[in-house]
């Protein structure tokens, strides 16, 4: 079935969907003599989110996973493509007409710190929001709701008053988590929002994710590098590479059987508790660099580092399909999986 059929069969289960969305940047020269270009950061990305349900999204630095995330909030711009909510297409370039829209779709972003507003107290940080997108809320219900929210996420009302810089990572991470809910979104972006953070902290962050999901029966997009933490809380997991979907599945069913060659190098480079193991198995190595998105290559945009890359694959886009409970875009992924074609490194 094409994407856009798909989508529409899905729209009605969807909370948040993406249909072919592009975003690109332009270029500026550096001299006159140059011409101007655009880096191709996100290429005709398709993904729908359902109420409750945690979509992890991975992939090498560069890939394009938090411009596709910005895009989705309208922090990026949206080139080509459309996001809708309940089916409703969100028009970031009319504020007024969708800040009941932009309500329902919050981020968490990966510097805890960063992302506070240094010369605001947390009380201040965490009713912003409400300042700002819930007008029809009077001043002593949005304090209500900032301590409610506050106590909800670990944090105490003696520290509403202190400061970002007197919270540790953790802590400041915390502040960012409500900010984003306090406002009861409908789906919550979280990009990388552990990777700056102790291991034992990530774990209770990650645990609080949950449990907040559980109760308000939260959307998630999560970002994330480690793909032990991806395993952990996602229910599908999608693999990106250079702005294009490599491989969608299930969680269990990608991490146990990746179809497509960029996730088994992926899961190949991720070390194993078993020392034994970790020295017979045979890892995927992926050579040379990751092509610019300024001048990505032909066909398959993988196709410069895959060890399986036949000639067929620079000639045409490989087309996103199903196969075996997964969707995958790559020509030969039958092949692969049943061994019929070598690689040749």
């Amino acid at each position: 079935m094409p994407i856009a059929e798909a989508l529409v069969a899905m729209t009605h289960s969807s909370v948040l969907t993406a249909d072919a969305v592009s975003v690109d940047y332009p270029i500026t020269p550096d001299w006159p003599w140059q011409r101007a270009g655009r880096l191709r950061a996100v290429h005709k990305a398709s993904l729908s989110l359902t109420a409750g349900e945690t979509l992890g999204l991975v992939g090498e630095s560069g890939c394009g996973k938090s411009s596709l995330a910005r895009a989705l909030t309208g922090l990026a711009p949206v080139t080509g493509g459309q996001v809708r909510l309940d089916g409703q297409t969100m028009r970031f370039d009319r504020r007024a007409a969708t800040r009941a829209l932009r309500r329902d779709v919050q981020m968490i972003f990966q510097d805890p710190l960063a992302s506070l507003d240094p010369r605001m107290t947390i009380a201040q940080i965490v009713a912003e929001p409400l300042a700002i997108l819930r007008g029809d809320i009077d001043k002593a219900e949005r304090r209500r709701r900032v301590i409610a929210m506050l106590e909800r996420v670990g944090l105490t009302r003696a520290q509403m008053g202190r400061y970002p810089h007197e919270f540790s990572g953790g802590q400041c991470q915390r502040v960012g988590i409500a900010r984003a809910l306090v406002v009861e979104p409908r789906v919550l972006i979280c990009d990388e929002p552990v990777s700056a953070l102790d291991v034992s902290i990530q774990a209770r962050i990650l645990d609080l994710l949950a449990e907040l999901q559980r109760e308000m029966d939260i959307a998630i997009l999560f970002i994330a590098h480690d793909l032990a933490v991806v395993r952990q809380i996602s229910d599908r997991v999608r693999v990106m590479y250079l702005g294009a979907p490599m491989e969608e599945a299930p969680a269990a069913a990608l991490f146990d059987q990746p179809k497509h060659p960029y996730t088994k190098a992926l899961l190949s480079a991720v070390p194993r508790p078993d020392l034994a193991a970790e020295r017979a198995r045979r890892r995927i190595r992926l050579h040379g660099e990751l092509p610019s998105a300024a001048d990505p290559p032909s066909g398959c945009v993988f196709r410069t580092r895959c060890p399986w890359a036949q000639a067929d694959c620079g000639a045409r886009v490989p087309e996103w399909r199903a196969l075996g409970g997964s969707s995958v875009a790559c020509h030969h992924a039958e092949a692969i999986a049943a061994g019929t074609l070598d690689r040749s490194a």
